[in-house]
């Protein structure tokens, strides 16, 4: 009940605190409880570890882990117990150890033994050491690991001394301060409460978490008590209240409560994560939330991927039929045992007439069962194993998969999937930064229903790339980065048990991308002629006012460009620095050239009339009429009507000058921009190529150059991020000149317009935003038709009263624990609605290089190629034309509808037109043209709904390729998901970005790009590579070899095996079916465990059917492995027949020969048991393609430890192994010419067949 109460008396005290210092009290209707409640199980609290709270914190605290991690498996205590656990626990493992298990308990068993006890244990035993001592490397590699981490040391906060002191990780605990200085690594995650910026801002670097190299911006919490040169730990008494660990690095839900206060969200940007690098910041002191395994990088540590690959299920059930094999032959001995004794119970024949034939036959079938145990072929599951990780070390070492640019090689991240490689039939691909370079240049732009084509820019645009030493300023990067922090970086990788060489990998891509979209092409926008005469208006030295309402409408269109331009530069998160200094910031006392006192003065002077249609929301009040002269040669060319305060006469017209005029800000020093997106960076370098220039960026304030004006501070209130729901990013801004809260916002077309205010008020001001919209929309179709990525600009002008409202409920979103994402999703749809539309921009992105080479490949190959992309309808056909996705003769099908009944009819009218083409070109016996679908988002998310689903697939699956266009991550997802499990075909995804994860995860195999967004797709993939044109090789090369290799192989190994198991099998019916054998136990045990192991390894590793070369002339040979035709039921049961045929010929053979003479049993066996392994070995020889001295030498050496063992043994062991003691029966044999004949007949007969 307490508890209870307590929760009431803070909600009430919450609700009734008025909205000033960031703090808020929730508006009317707004639904509060569910957010403001305490829920158990669901959040956690943090308190200070040596505050006011001791008797709490220890209560709470105690469930909190330490900050200790350990990855490893095992103790020395442990390790027996829990590596058998772990043995008998894999999937992969787990029949296979049972089985040997059991065939060794069995063996124990006097009644059905068929040979000595111990000697059945071989087998198991061996196979458990091997696995135990691998994961004793791999296990002492994590705790050499574990213990460099957990040793690092850090400054925390001691009550004892009030001072920071050094203290190894691992003593880390929630509730602790921990303060962090430049470039070192964060140790826990900390919540920000400090930092030396005094605008309270910090930047981290998130290399070792997420693999991205630009910074990261992240804010102390938005409580000003908190940040000052007086922060101290002692006085820090707040509680905080934050959501329980999880894996999720972009998400942070939580308050911070103060004695007697209200509540302050918490949010993502105010916590500081581990493993990641404090960057450009001198000093930062955090408090513990998480610690240790409760960590959000450690909570991401999942180990290595693991998936099944189509081999192995079809293994799997090959295996089934094995077993069936051998229930037969064990009934059959049993049957015919049974019969045995009851007809021959004579004691002459030695037969226990005690024993029921039933009972004996019972028991042979359980000795059978041991002696035949090597038809079931466990030990293949080990060898594919080893031969995954040969196939892997050559995929990984090809040097035709090495980028020079990034430093990188392909990293093969699932290390079970290599032959899926070769049985691709669908290939799903993002269009940005998978099949272009994702590398954006600024090529045009329209404001205000006018288009600028800036053909200047456009020439360079289509040029080559420079070289990539002059393309990349890495040298101007990584030192803006050192400035000011002497301390030494640790390289540390703790997400996942990674080697070496990959983690060096990651370093070295890291290195190659540190100037983060900073390419030359990027900043080289040369400014349209036309747009720059109109930007010259602004900067004129006199006012020239005339009495033209058709002159008045171009000032309108130049508070158009002005806010177009001032939206592309502070639209974004592009955190700026420069060689000389580290990071660009706000000064305290930025000021324009004129004091406020001229400005107002300025303002009063220059009072414009209103337009003489009515003024459109969204536009400044006449904010031309804002600007002011700089005192630098220039022009203003302002329209006003003579009916103004302002006499024409009184300012002077100049119009002899049209100079483009530069800020005086403007430095020696050469801006760099490091942005999320490469779109960001081309947009800020745009608008700086129009003087409007970002120069600096704090937490809550930007610094801006514009045209005319002179640096300016312009109030940063709120960043709404982008994110694929909304697909859009909005900034709330305190304009700097009228004193308005603006909100701009940047977003895909088809979100802007929909978004875009209908226009209210006079007919004319309802014709002049109609004609802007529809010319805007022209542009963009226009744009997208060239291929150009487009992005809409447009803003909205909030009253006071209004901003109020949304800032309150904001808050009181950022605050919630539960359902955050919902209310946040819910204040920013009510934000961003009725906006005025500036422009939009199209900005180019080339095709990476011969990517219409690979995708021909691929389809000549049989493998169809989707698209699913992001991007508008017209852009994602163009780039199909370029990459010859889309052919001249190829017809397109377009599905774009309104409405789920038009979507269901469409889908109908589309599948009968292309039946109709289909029985069209049957009757004429020849194909005329394919069909390309191509459908948006909307139509398609109607389509993946139950009852179109069947439709849409039929549809898709007779085009010869499919275009998603608008399509989300969700709906890439289920795309490929549709396609995997109703056609059962397998699919490859193929993406560079976050948005392209959940594809990559769902597909059977996932390649992830290391391009220029990020590492997200790369460290979700199966494979990862640097280019497009690397899937050519590796499919079409590697996919085939490793298939093949697999497939024959796996064939291989079950002739070998059911063949010598017949052996044994056709011996019974000479023997009563007693499960006697006529061959050595020692030497049956080790004939498939040893003698012939090793062969097929290497065939499995190093066979190759064709040349690289041909495989990648001829992608049409892809096709035969493709279809899985190489390894399916016919030609199992077809191998069977063949190890039927030589397992007879290599028994009888011998059998006839030896007819009549006085032979033992071991005698007879012999020759029989030589002959097999020549035919096997020799089998191998003849299916193999490649033969090089590495074969021949394993071949060598597996006859010579064959007849060493054997010789060996026969010579010495004088009582071993009874009662089949081999004492000097095989050094008899192998001394007589007859022994030599029966072997190289039988191999011959054998093997003759395969010649």
């Amino acid at each position: 009940m307490e508890r209870f109460h307590w929760v009431r008396h803070r909600c009430r005290q919450l609700l009734s605190v008025d909205s000033e210092r960031g703090w808020y009290s929730p508006p009317d209707g707004f639904p509060s409880k569910s957010s403001l409640q305490r829920v158990s199980g669901k959040r956690r609290t943090v308190l200070a570890r040596h505050g006011p709270h001791q008797q709490e914190y220890e209560a709470v605290s105690r469930k909190y882990k330490g900050n200790g991690i350990r990855t490893t498996k095992y103790s020395l205590l442990t390790f027996i117990p829990m590596n058998l656990f772990q043995q008998f626990h894999r999937s992969l493992h787990r029949f296979a150890n049972v089985y040997f298990i059991f065939l060794a308990t069995l063996n124990f068993i006097p009644i059905v033994e068929a040979f000595q006890p111990e000697v059945s244990l071989i087998p198991i035993l061996l196979v458990l050491l091997v696995t135990a001592v691998k994961d004793i490397f791999e296990d002492h590699r994590r705790f050499k690991s574990d213990r460099l981490i957990n040793n690092l040391l850090c400054q925390v906060y001691c009550s004892k001394q009030k001072s920071y002191v050094d203290r190894c990780w691992s003593d880390v605990r929630v509730g602790d301060f921990v303060r962090l200085s430049c470039n070192e690594i964060i140790p826990a995650d900390l919540l920000l409460l400090y930092s030396s910026d005094p605008r309270g801002v910090c930047y981290i670097e998130t290399a070792n978490l997420d693999g991205e190299t630009n910074l990261k911006q992240r804010q102390v919490v938005s409580d000003s008590s908190l940040q000052g040169s007086d922060f101290t730990p002692e006085s820090f008494h707040s509680r905080i209240e934050c959501e329980n660990p999880n894996n999720d690095l972009n998400r942070f839900k939580g308050y911070i409560e103060h004695s007697g206060e209200a509540r302050v969200g918490l949010h993502s940007s105010n916590l500081l994560l581990r493993s990641c690098t404090i960057r450009n910041t001198e000093t930062v002191v955090g408090i513990v939330v998480y610690a240790g395994h409760e960590t959000k990088a450690m909570m991401n540590n999942s180990g290595p991927r693991y998936k099944r690959s189509q081999l192995e299920k079809r293994l799997n059930t090959d295996v089934l039929w094995c077993v069936a094999l051998l229930i037969v032959m064990c009934l059959t001995a049993a049957v015919g045992h049974g019969l045995w004794v009851k007809n021959y119970r004579h004691s002459v024949f030695q037969v226990d007439g005690e024993i029921s034939p039933a009972l004996a036959g019972f028991y042979v079938f359980w000795t059978m069962i041991i002696v035949l145990q090597v038809l079931i072929p466990i030990s293949l599951y080990v060898s594919i194993e080893i031969v995954k990780l040969g196939q892997i070390y050559f995929i990984h070492n090809d040097l035709d998969f090495y980028n020079e640019q990034l430093d990188s090689r392909i990293q093969c991240r699932a290390l079970n999937i290599t032959e899926d490689l070769g049985q691709i039939q669908y290939l799903f691909s993002d269009k940005t930064g998978t099949l272009t370079e994702n590398k954006m240049v600024f090529r045009r732009c329209s404001i205000y229903g006018v288009e600028y084509p800036h053909v200047e820019n456009g020439v360079i645009s289509g040029m080559s790339l420079p070289p990539v030493g002059e393309r990349l300023l890495l040298g101007k990067s990584m030192s803006c980065r050192s400035l000011s922090c002497n301390r030494s970086s640790v390289s540390l990788h703790t997400l996942t048990a990674e080697s070496p060489e990959e983690e060096d990998q990651l370093s070295n891509h890291a290195a190659a991308r540190t100037g983060a979209f900073c390419s030359r092409m990027a900043k080289d926008v040369v400014p349209d002629p036309e747009l720059v005469r109109k930007l010259n208006s602004l900067c004129s030295s006199t006012l020239r006012l005339r009495d033209s309402s058709t002159e008045s409408l171009s000032t309108l269109e130049l508070t158009y460009i002005t806010d177009f331009f001032l939206a592309l530069a502070i639209c974004n998160s592009v955190v700026v620095s420069s060689p000389s200094q580290p990071r660009h910031v706000v000064p305290e006392a930025q000021a324009p050239l004129k004091s406020l006192e001229e400005i107002k003065l300025m303002f009063q002077r220059l009072n414009f009339y209103s337009f003489s249609t009515p003024q459109i929301k969204g536009s400044p009040r006449s904010f031309t009429s804002k600007l002011f002269t700089r005192g630098k040669t220039g022009s203003f060319n302002f329209n006003t009507p003579p009916s103004n305060s302002i006499d024409g006469s009184d300012l002077a017209l100049d119009t002899s000058q049209e100079t483009y005029v530069q800020s005086d800000e403007d430095s020696d020093d050469e801006l760099l921009y490091e942005a999320e997106s490469p779109d960001e960076a081309a947009l800020v370098h745009a608008a700086r190529a129009y003087h409007c220039t970002l120069r600096g960026r704090s937490a809550k304030s930007l610094l801006v150059d514009l045209p005319g004006i002179g640096s300016l501070v312009v109030q940063l209130l709120h960043i709404l991020p982008f994110d694929s729901n909304r697909k859009r990013m909005s900034v709330v801004v305190r304009h700097p000149l009228t004193g308005q809260v603006v909100v701009y916002t940047k977003g895909a077309d088809s979100v802007i317009m929909d978004l875009a205010e209908k226009r209210r008020g006079s007919e004319q001001a309802q014709e002049i935003y109609k004609h802007i919209r529809q010319q805007t929309q022209k542009h963009l179709d226009m744009y997208a038709r060239e291929g150009l990525r487009t992005l809409c600009i447009a803003k909205k002008i909030l009253e006071e009263d209004e901003y109020e409202v949304w800032l309150k409920r904001q808050l009181l979103a950022e605050s919630s624990i539960e359902n955050q994402e919902e209310l946040m999703l819910d204040s920013a749809e009510r934000l961003e609605n009725d906006l005025t539309l500036l422009g939009c921009t199209g900005i180019v992105d080339r095709l990476q290089e011969d990517v219409p080479e690979t995708i021909e490949a691929l389809q000549e190959a049989g493998i169809k190629v989707w698209v699913l992309t992001g991007d508008k309808q017209e852009t994602a056909v163009n780039i199909a034309n370029a990459c010859k996705l889309l052919l001249s003769n190829d017809r397109l099908l377009t599905a774009n509808c309104g409405s789920k009944d038009a979507c269901a009819a469409l889908l109908e009218e589309l599948l009968i037109e292309v039946r109709r083409e289909e029985d069209g070109e049957e009757s004429s016996l020849h194909s005329t043209s394919n069909f390309i679908l191509v459908i948006d988002g909307r139509t398609l998310e109607w389509a993946l709904q139950d009852e179109l689903k069947a439709s849409f697939l039929e549809l898709s699956c007779k085009c010869k390729a499919v275009i998603c266009c608008r399509s989300t991550p969700l709906q890439k997802s289920q795309v490929v998901q549709l396609i995997r499990d109703k056609i059962g075909v397998m699919t490859l995804a193929v993406g560079d970005g976050a948005n392209d994860v959940s594809m990559i995860q769902v597909a059977d195999v996932g390649i992830g790009i290391s391009g220029q967004e990020g590492m997200q797709a790369v460290m979700s993939s199966d494979f990862a590579i640097s280019r497009f044109k690397h899937l050519k090789k590796l499919l079409l090369v590697h996919g085939h070899w490793c298939y093949h290799r697999l497939a024959n192989m796996i064939l291989y190994f079950i002739y070998k095996n059911v063949m010598y198991v017949n052996l044994l099998f056709w011996y019974q019916f000479f023997c009563g079916f007693s499960g006697s054998v006529m061959i050595n136990s020692w030497v049956l045990i080790l004939f498939n465990l040893v003698f012939t192991s090793v062969p097929p390894l290497i065939y499995g590793i190093l066979d190759r059917d064709m040349p690289a070369d041909t495989l990648m002339k001829l992608p049409e040979l892809y096709g035969a492995g493709g279809t899985t035709k190489i390894y399916i039921p016919a030609t199992f049961w077809i191998t069977i027949l063949d190890a039927f045929y030589q397992s007879v010929v290599c028994f009888f053979v011998p059998y006839f020969a030896l007819a009549g003479s006085d032979v033992g049993i071991l005698s007879f066996g012999s020759p029989i048991n030589t002959s097999a392994l020549f035919i096997i070995l020799l089998h191998q020889v003849i299916e193999s393609n490649t033969l090089t001295w590495i074969h021949m030498l394993v071949l060598l050496l597996s006859t010579i430890l064959y007849f060493g063992f054997v010789l060996i043994y026969s010579a010495f062991c004088v009582v071993c192994s009874h009662p089949t003691n081999l004492f000097r029966v095989e050094t008899v044999q192998m001394s007589q010419p007859l022994f030599y004949i029966i072997c190289a007949l039988t191999t011959f007969i054998a093997l003759l067949p395969r010649y």
